[in-house]
Protein backbone atom coordinates (compact mmCIF):
# COMPACT_ATOMS: atom_id res chain seq x y z
CA UNK A 1 0.00 0.00 0.00
CA UNK A 2 1.82 3.18 -1.26
CA UNK A 3 0.94 6.41 0.24
CA UNK A 4 0.65 9.59 -1.85
CA UNK A 5 2.15 13.01 -0.95
CA UNK A 6 -0.52 14.48 0.26
CA UNK A 7 -0.76 11.47 2.83
CA UNK A 8 2.32 11.45 3.68
CA UNK A 9 2.54 15.06 4.58
CA UNK A 10 -0.22 14.70 6.16
CA UNK A 11 0.76 11.84 8.60
CA UNK A 12 4.29 13.79 9.06
CA UNK A 13 2.33 16.63 9.80
CA UNK A 14 0.38 14.74 12.85
CA UNK A 15 3.47 12.64 13.84
CA UNK A 16 5.31 15.52 14.89
CA UNK A 17 2.39 16.93 16.59
CA UNK A 18 1.68 13.93 18.52
CA UNK A 19 5.12 13.80 19.78
CA UNK A 20 5.27 17.36 20.70
CA UNK A 21 2.44 16.94 22.57
CA UNK A 22 3.56 13.84 24.00
CA UNK A 23 6.36 15.60 25.22
CA UNK A 24 4.29 18.41 27.07
CA UNK A 25 2.30 15.67 28.61
CA UNK A 26 5.63 14.08 29.61
CA UNK A 27 7.17 17.62 30.89
CA UNK A 28 3.75 18.51 32.79
CA UNK A 29 3.64 15.35 34.36
CA UNK A 30 7.54 15.60 35.81
CA UNK A 31 6.59 18.88 36.55
CA UNK A 32 3.41 17.81 38.66
CA UNK A 33 5.58 14.87 40.22
CA UNK A 34 8.17 17.46 41.34
CA UNK A 35 5.67 19.40 42.63
CA UNK A 36 4.09 17.39 45.24
CA UNK A 37 5.62 16.40 48.93
CA UNK A 38 6.92 13.26 49.78
CA UNK A 39 4.10 12.52 52.68
CA UNK A 40 3.55 8.98 51.83
CA UNK A 41 7.90 8.65 51.74
CA UNK A 42 8.27 10.92 54.92
CA UNK A 43 5.32 9.07 56.72
CA UNK A 44 7.44 5.44 55.69
CA UNK A 45 10.47 6.76 56.85
CA UNK A 46 8.63 7.76 61.00
CA UNK A 47 7.43 4.43 60.93
CA UNK A 48 10.32 3.07 60.47
CA UNK A 49 12.22 5.37 62.54
CA UNK A 50 9.66 4.45 65.08
CA UNK A 51 10.09 0.98 65.17
CA UNK A 52 13.93 0.61 65.13
CA UNK A 53 13.48 2.61 68.36
CA UNK A 54 10.82 0.19 69.70
CA UNK A 55 13.65 -2.50 68.55
CA UNK A 56 16.24 -0.84 71.21
CA UNK A 57 18.23 0.68 67.99
CA UNK A 58 18.72 3.73 70.05
CA UNK A 59 21.18 1.41 72.59
CA UNK A 60 22.04 -1.78 70.00
CA UNK A 61 22.71 0.86 66.67
CA UNK A 62 23.10 4.40 67.74
CA UNK A 63 25.08 5.17 64.96
CA UNK A 64 22.98 3.70 62.30
CA UNK A 65 19.92 5.58 64.24
CA UNK A 66 21.74 8.96 64.74
CA UNK A 67 22.48 8.91 60.46
CA UNK A 68 18.43 8.07 60.60
CA UNK A 69 17.50 10.87 62.18
CA UNK A 70 20.02 13.63 60.81
CA UNK A 71 18.83 12.41 57.58
CA UNK A 72 15.33 12.46 58.32
CA UNK A 73 16.14 15.87 59.97
CA UNK A 74 17.39 17.02 56.60
CA UNK A 75 14.12 15.83 54.35
CA UNK A 76 11.83 17.25 56.61
CA UNK A 77 13.95 20.91 56.17
CA UNK A 78 13.57 19.66 52.61
CA UNK A 79 10.02 19.29 52.53
CA UNK A 80 9.83 22.95 54.60
CA UNK A 81 11.83 24.91 51.98
CA UNK A 82 9.53 22.88 48.66
CA UNK A 83 12.78 20.66 47.38
CA UNK A 84 11.03 17.47 47.55
CA UNK A 85 12.67 15.43 45.42
CA UNK A 86 15.77 16.51 48.19
CA UNK A 87 12.91 15.74 50.63
CA UNK A 88 11.99 12.40 48.95
CA UNK A 89 15.68 11.22 48.43
CA UNK A 90 16.68 11.96 51.78
CA UNK A 91 13.04 10.26 53.56
CA UNK A 92 13.84 7.19 51.58
CA UNK A 93 17.54 7.04 52.90
CA UNK A 94 16.07 7.61 56.31
CA UNK A 95 14.05 4.64 56.48
CA UNK A 96 16.80 2.31 54.92
CA UNK A 97 18.91 3.53 58.04
CA UNK A 98 16.67 3.13 60.43
CA UNK A 99 15.37 -0.34 58.86
CA UNK A 100 19.23 -1.27 59.23
CA UNK A 101 19.58 -0.16 62.83
CA UNK A 102 16.30 -1.66 63.48
CA UNK A 103 17.59 -5.18 62.19
CA UNK A 104 21.23 -4.80 63.89
CA UNK A 105 19.43 -4.08 67.07
CA UNK A 106 17.18 -7.28 66.85
CA UNK A 107 20.68 -9.41 65.77
CA UNK A 108 22.11 -8.06 68.60
CA UNK A 109 19.20 -8.75 71.38
CA UNK A 110 19.51 -12.35 69.71
CA UNK A 111 23.24 -12.52 70.14
CA UNK A 112 22.62 -11.29 73.91
CA UNK A 113 19.90 -13.66 74.35
CA UNK A 114 22.21 -16.49 72.71
CA UNK A 115 25.51 -16.03 75.16
CA UNK A 116 22.86 -15.53 78.28
CA UNK A 117 21.71 -19.11 77.33
CA UNK A 118 25.23 -20.44 77.00
CA UNK A 119 26.08 -18.74 80.77
CA UNK A 120 23.22 -20.31 82.18
CA UNK A 121 24.35 -23.74 80.37
CA UNK A 122 27.76 -23.44 81.74
CA UNK A 123 26.52 -22.25 85.20
CA UNK A 124 24.38 -25.42 85.25
CA UNK A 125 26.94 -27.85 83.87
CA UNK A 126 29.54 -26.39 86.69
CA UNK A 127 26.95 -27.18 89.73
CA UNK A 128 26.59 -30.66 88.67
CA UNK A 129 30.04 -31.19 88.11
CA UNK A 130 30.38 -30.24 92.10
CA UNK A 131 27.50 -32.06 92.83
CA UNK A 132 29.24 -35.32 91.73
Amino acid sequence: MELDAMQTKTFLKNSKSLLILLAAGSALTLAGCAGNPPTAQMAVATQSLNAAETAGATEYAPVEMQSARKKMNEAEKAEFEKDYEKAQYLAEQAEWDARVAERKAQAEKVQRAVEDAKRSVEELRNESLRGK
